[in-house]
């Protein structure tokens, strides 16, 4: 009898209480997400396919193999692709890319830039790549008519969608948001037309560098930015967290350079060494 209460747990076709707070508190710890015990339900949908694609008949099979050795070598990956959301679209929050090319570019080719005549951006939760394909649309249309360039470096945690973000091919529908003008400079149509699919062109896609990057392990970039887009990303994390990881984020960023958040994320400024310059826009100081 002394047995029973383990078969039943090992057989159960939920996630158990205990399976869920020490994935949750791997999770936390390793990729900065934090699952409160009302997540239970999400994490639990979201490990299902997967659990299906490795043949596995319960939670407790799966989380007992991911923390094995062969587990965190081999499935680390896939549980962060299937816990993030990976929520992105061409010319998402317009307003940013408006005050890009009003205020902010213009500023840094006059102060920061202008002895280089080169721009760098900071894509850090870049997804598939919607965020720094249309920071090089954008970029490209305005910079090379004054003589400037850019670079781009993009990174995200999840390899899934970066594999996408580097092809660069997208279907017809996600393109709806860029403007026609756009469309007719940056974009490919497939030669197979039954396809309806696009490609960026190779001038853009050649000036990003797509990167696996955990945001909550130590990060150094030889060269600082000129602009950082990170957006979105903080939302999913908890004060301590937001407030460090922050504090890195800025310290890539050039004097002078512009910090870009999401529209719903709420930054404490106040102990950042960046001031306000419009809604969900920051400057280093």
């Amino acid at each position: 009898m002394a047995g029973a209460p383990a078969t039943i747990l090992q057989s159960a076709p939920h996630l158990s209480e205990t399976d869920f707070r020490r994935l949750a508190g791997y999770i936390h710890s390793t990729v900065g997400i934090k699952l409160p015990p009302q997540k239970k339900g999400l994490l639990e949908s979201r490990l299902r396919k997967r659990l299906n694609q490795l043949d596995m008949n319960s939670y407790f099979d799966y989380t007992e193999y991911f923390f094995s050795a062969e587990g965190q070598q081999e499935e680390l990956s896939h549980l962060i692709d299937a816990i993030t959301t990976n929520k992105t679209d061409f010319f998402r929050e317009p307003n940013h890319f408006t005050y890009l090319t009003e205020i902010a570019l213009p500023e840094l080719m006059r102060t920061t830039a202008k002895a280089t005549k080169h721009i760098h951006a900071w894509s850090s939760a870049c997804s598939r790549g919607d965020e720094p394909y249309t920071l090089a649309m954008v970029m490209a249309n305005f910079l090379t008519k004054q003589g400037f360039d850019f670079t781009i470096t993009a990174t995200d945690i999840s390899s899934k969608v970066l594999n996408i973000a580097v092809k660069g091919v997208y279907d017809h529908d996600t393109i709806e948001p860029v403007p026609l003008n756009f469309r007719k400079k940056y974009l490919l149509r497939s030669k197979d037309r039954s396809k309806n699919m696009v490609r960026i062109v190779s001038d853009l896609r050649d000036r990003i560098h797509f990167k696996r990057m955990n945001l909550m392990e130590d990060f150094t970039f030889l060269k600082k930015f000129d602009v950082i887009f990170c957006r979105n990303v903080i939302i999913y994390f908890d004060a301590p967290t937001t407030r460090n990881l922050m504090q890195r984020i800025c310290g890539q960023l050039k004097p002078g350079g512009f910090l870009f958040m999401g529209h719903s994320e709420l930054l404490e400024h106040h102990l950042l060494p960046v001031v306000p310059t419009a809604s969900t826009v920051y400057q280093k100081t």
